[in-house]
């Protein structure tokens, strides 16, 4: 029997870890909480000096029987869960249930899942950090506090089952602001002015924009153009001003957690959430073919940009061998980490400089190899030399008006070799190269094109931008920011809108019932100061149940006012009109959001009471008879997929796609789920015809589960069928 009993988090944790320890070890896994709040009540007692009433979660209590039938026989008990206040929770709610003293459980962390660094935590474990503990407790308790006492409040004045949280609700208030100026955003014209110019002494023709007189100056009106243009009617352009130049552009430092959601987002168009998913596999370990299972990256959940000597002397073996001595920085690459921020773990980066990603692309899948593809590439751009541009500007001058034309071309690419950072806004357009000119050389102008423009608002936040925008403002902390964004958008208070999040109806009422009853709780800057109040209690700089005084005193005020004034209130969400008709009264329908999601309904209910499904065209045609398929919902509210023609009785609850088969010439279906990208045909006439038990879907381990997948169980199977003839 083992003398040493390992707990994580995961299987594939476990998995992992076990392959680094001998046989004296034995690594289970807790499949995340096993202890928190109840669901069912507040689970705080207010009263009693905001006392924790934490129960075993439900579910897991033969999981638990088994930690502690294993721990009671173990000699030590190493609790490694993740290295974060969360993971600091678990292990002291591990240390609790299992009734562990203090001789006998240790704390272990690995920023990095490796052989080395699982090792040497080992031999040198810790006791529990409870400063950590109790900044996380403070974070458990001001949320429940929020969520369970605005939460009512809203349910009985806007909608049933609605939310509100100390972070959601102030994320929903920035979607909204923005929106808000857009709306209230004036467009301002402005002009710009570019002319062919064509040497006089020799051949080469090239374009330059209009730039100013002595001074640069915006052109507001066509008339100013129109007056430019008299003026430099039939002149020549004498060149004034040639001047030659380099530039250097340092690449980016390796991520962070905020970072790397937003370059997934711009690059892989993935979710935070989603991202996160996956890099929390890559971190707990991937089974790599003749290397056993590896943990691939270090810890996912962080604002620094620091990094450990050693991983930045292996990049620079990396990067001479694959691109010569020129492109490594020639020292190590240091980058600052911003104001504020946690130092606990290093920046996001590869366990293993020389695993490039080709080398486990077999091992992965599509969406884990383009994220450590990413991850990998910038971690080593970020040790490489700068890029080097050569500059070129040319001024000519013509009627007292300036025109400017300039150039870069690349020198020397140095990181850009490997990687270039992606941009929220769009890059402006490459210019042509530039002849030879010297100054007092002269030009003739042809082809004026004055072209109008119009200023544009603000943009509305993409999920990159609006996690960027948290992190500057401090709204959340890195282990917070993908659960947020997902969170308003699952509550419906924002919608996305190809990449963009909008407000909903409900969303700019909610906020706006937040906005006039709940200033403290969702005022950024306030938002802000309690997560500096939790680092601090972290640090050890406070006590936490006195943060959580401090903070009641001033909610429990605003909750009475806002009771006091919303009584007989009821707010009403403006519904959305549709082209769609009742079939029965003829009205035009409306969009509501009912327990399975929305639905059209006819806005004269209760005298007419017609409701249908929102049906949405998808790509593809039928199998069977060629007609369009339709998404539809189950009665229980899963998405199926349906001929739209009755009569043929096709549907699948696999998901049409745009390929055809290139046997048969029908549509090709994929698996539900974000991130399945593999087709196959469904025509059982054809050669390519797939089987279901072909088609990859997730087996379920006939091991514990947890409540996650106990619930994804519920869904039906997969399968596909059509109408017998």
């Amino acid at each position: 029997m083992a003398k040493y009993l390992v707990i994580v988090e995961s299987p594939s944790k476990a998995k992992t870890i076990g392959g680094y320890l001998g046989r004296d070890y034995t690594v289970k896994a807790s499949m995340g909480h096993l202890r928190d709040l109840p669901k069912s009540t507040m689970g705080v007692d207010i009263e009693k000096d905001f006392t924790p009433k934490y129960i075993p979660v439900v579910g897991k209590s033969e999981l638990i029987r088994d930690l502690k039938k294993a721990a009671k026989d173990a000699e030590v008990v190493y609790l490694a869960t993740d290295p974060d206040r969360e993971g600091e929770a678990i292990s002291w709610h591990l240390k609790e249930l299992l009734q562990l003293d203090d001789e006998k459980a240790k704390r272990v962390t690995f920023n990095e899942i490796t052989k080395k660094v699982v090792r040497d935590s080992i031999r040198k474990p810790r006791q529990i950090d409870y400063q950590l503990v109790d900044a996380q407790q403070a974070r458990r308790v001001l949320d429940r506090i929020v969520g369970y006492q605005l939460s009512p409040l809203l349910w009985s004045k806007v909608r049933y089952g609605l939310s509100a949280g100390r972070v959601q609700s102030v994320a929903t208030r920035m979607v909204v602001d923005r929106e808000n100026e857009i709306r209230a955003f004036v467009p301002r014209e402005y002009w710009s002015l570019e002319v062919k110019l064509t040497r006089m002494a020799g051949p080469g023709s090239f374009l330059a924009s209009y730039y100013g007189e002595e001074k640069k100056r915006e052109l507001g009106s066509a008339g100013e153009v129109e007056q430019i243009l008299r003026d430099v009617e039939g002149k020549p352009f004498d060149v004034v001003g040639v001047k030659k130049g380099q530039k250097t552009r340092n690449a980016a430092p390796p991520f962070t957690t905020s970072t790397l959601q937003q370059e997934a987002s711009r690059k892989l168009n993935m979710t935070p959430r989603q991202t996160m998913m996956l890099a929390q596999q890559l971190y707990e370990g991937i089974e790599i073919a003749g290397q056993g299972t590896l943990g691939l990256i270090t810890y996912m959940r962080t604002d620094s940009l620091r990094l450990a000597d050693e991983a930045m002397d292996a990049a620079a073996e990396v990067i001479r061998a694959r691109y010569g001595d020129s492109y490594y920085y020639g020292r190590h690459h240091v980058y600052k980490t911003r104001a504020g921020a946690q130092d606990a773990h290093e920046a996001i980066r590869p366990t293993h400089a020389e695993l490039d990603p080709e080398s486990v692309r077999g091992s992965l899948n599509r969406n884990q190899y383009a994220l450590y593809k990413l991850i990998w590439s910038r971690f080593l751009a970020s040790q490489m030399a700068s890029a080097v541009f050569d500059t070129v500007s040319i001024d000519t001058r013509c009627a007292g008006h300036t025109f400017r034309s300039s150039h870069q071309s690349v020198r020397f690419p140095g990181f850009l070799a490997l990687y270039e950072e992606g941009r929220d806004e769009e890059d402006e357009a490459a210019t042509s190269p530039l002849p030879e000119l010297a100054v007092g050389e002269q030009a003739s102008a042809s082809d004026f094109h004055p072209e109008q423009h119009f200023t544009q608002p603000p943009a509305r936040y993409t999920e990159a931008t609006l996690v960027k925008a948290m992190e500057e403002k401090g709204v959340g902390r890195p282990s917070t920011y993908a659960a947020t964004v997902s969170t308003i958008e699952d509550r419906e208070y924002v919608e996305k809108t190809g990449k963009n999040l909008a407000p909903t109806p409900l969303g700019e009422i909610v906020n706006s019932l937040m906005m006039e009853h709940f200033h403290d709780v969702i005022d950024v800057e306030f938002t802000a100061a309690m997560e500096n109040e939790l680092d601090a209690i972290a640090d050890g700089q406070k006590q936490w149940k006195q943060v959580l005084r401090e903070f009641y005193a001033g909610f429990h005020e605003e909750m009475l006012e806002a009771e006091t004034a919303l009584q007989g209130v009821r707010l009403k969400v403006p519904e959305e009109e549709t082209d769609e008709i009742c079939e029965l009264c003829g009205r035009r329908m409306v969009i509501k959001s009912g327990r399975f999601g929305k639905f059209l309904a006819c806005p004269g209910y209760p005298d007419c009471k017609f409701t249908k499904p929102i049906v949405e065209r998808m790509p593809g045609n039928c199998p069977s008879c060629g007609g369009a398929m339709l998404k539809r919902k189950s009665k229980k509210g899963y998405p199926y997929y349906a001929c739209e023609n009755k009569d043929c009785g096709f549907m699948s609850w696999d998901v049409p796609t745009d390929q055809i088969c290139p046997v048969c010439g029908k549509t090709l279906f994929k698996k539900s789920g974000r991130g399945r990208a593999k087709t196959f045909c469904v025509n059982a006439d054809c050669a390519n015809f797939t089987p279901e038990d072909q088609r990859g879907y997730y087996k379920k381990p006939a091991a514990a589960e947890s409540d996650g997948e106990q619930e994804s169980a519920k869904k039906p199977a997969h399968r596909t069928r059509a109408k017998k003839a």
